[in-house]
């Protein structure tokens, strides 16, 4: 057969499934590995679904999302983040992994670099191999409390730099930006002229301090806002996200949809609708769950004499488990861990190199089951 495109040879392969690949068809495996949400959509999103696919609602849609979709996602920007767009702003996606998709290919030119966390999520780097750009990984260190360093960023900066992406909350950390930070990245970015892309997902589960968008404090029209109804709304497999652009981008945008998705589905987006403007209760009530996870597990981390850091947002915990894993790698210890202890976690590896003799642990799970699966994390003797 010909050749592939040279490009996809360089594209990662997640660590994360690897994990979960290997977990597939074993018994009572107790599943920390996915960022899955232990939940069901609230009744009223799931009827807004069922009535668009009664009612016949299953054709394309325009490009940017139903106009309601839109208009929504206006209000709540305003509402919520402090953010003022128009609708032309506003672009329905495929899930925020494929606003992320979008933002890249929007920004970045073949050879491209792109500033990009690590630890960080699996798909930053790999977006960027996709439209054959280079991700250049930004060290987040414990001893900043996992905060971005603009003295670091200075290091990695070069003149094939385009962009720089964030992450508060941040998956796989659950670290929240204080507005200082936030600040500092946008001088940053003016300094050196950079698109920055910023990753919201999380943004309704920040309990150490309250989420900020970076797009309130831009007065340059330098950030693209990613967005996800998946984690918020426990429906991550109705792929409903959006991303919000700088004004003048709308025919830019229109050609960019039309030649990737066109659309995302009619019944989707009237879900989103349900979810956006129905009740909230089931939100509240799953950040009150999550925060409940995350202090009883901390507190046994604390008890067994785990290091780990102390979250602040997101449903993750990140635990350092290098005293297990020695001179080996942490891939292959979250594989054995998998078939020895029946528990799977996410290896710090797939997060980047800095992640090595760490894993990333759901805690948006039963209680029961995440109490019982750090349980089985063997101890430092």
């Amino acid at each position: 057969m010909p050749e592939l495109a040279h490009h996809i040879a360089d594209v990662p392969a997640s660590g994360i499934r690897r994990v979960f690949d290997a977990a597939h068809g074993l018994p009572d495996v107790i599943m920390l590995a996915i960022g899955e949400p232990d939940a069901e959509p609230a009744p009223h999103i799931a009827a807004a679904a069922e009535r668009a696919w009664a009612d016949g609602f299953t054709d394309y849609t325009p490009n940017g999302g139903i106009p309601e979709f839109r208009a929504a996602v206006v209000e709540k920007l305003r509402a919520v983040n402090g953010i003022e767009v128009d609708v032309e702003q506003v672009w329905s996606t495929v899930g925020a992994t494929q606003a992320l998709y979008q933002a890249q290919g929007l920004v970045l030119d073949p050879g491209d670099e792109i500033l990009v966390p690590d630890p960080g999520y699996t798909t930053f780097p790999m977006a960027a191999r996709m439209h054959s750009a280079m991700p250049v990984r930004y060290p987040l260190r414990p001893e900043h409390g996992f905060l971005p360093q603009t003295s670091d960023l200075e290091k990695l900066v070069t003149r094939r730099t385009r962009a720089l992406l964030i992450n508060s909350p941040s998956n796989p950390l659950g670290v929240v930006f204080p507005e200082g930070t936030l600040r500092e990245l946008l001088a940053f970015a003016k300094r050196h002229d950079l698109w920055v892309i910023s990753d919201e997902v999380y943004e309704y589960f920040a309990h150490g301090r309250p989420h900020i968008s970076i797009a309130s404090l831009d007065d340059d029209d330098r950030v693209l806002s990613v967005f996800s109804l998946s984690k918020t709304y426990a429906m991550t497999g109705i792929r409903a996200g959006y991303l919000v652009t700088p004004p003048g981008l709308g025919d830019e945008l229109r050609r960019v949809q039309e030649g990737s998705i066109s659309c995302i589905n009619a019944p989707a987006q009237y879900a989103s609708i349900a979810a956006l403007t129905g009740p909230q209760d089931a939100v509240a009530a799953a950040a009150r769950h999550y925060r409940d996870n995350v202090a009883q597990a901390t507190a046994l981390l604390r008890e067994r004499g785990i290091r780990h850091y102390e979250p602040e947002g997101a449903f993750y915990l990140w635990v350092d488990v290098s005293h297990d894993v020695g001179e080996g790698d942490v891939q292959s210890w979250a594989e054995r861990l998998v078939l020895e202890k029946r528990v799977a976690v996410a290896p710090g590896s797939a997060f980047g190199p800095s992640g090595e003799g760490w894993i990333r642990v759901c805690a948006a799970s039963p209680t029961e089951a995440l109490l019982e699966g750090l349980s089985r994390l063997p101890v430092q003797i």
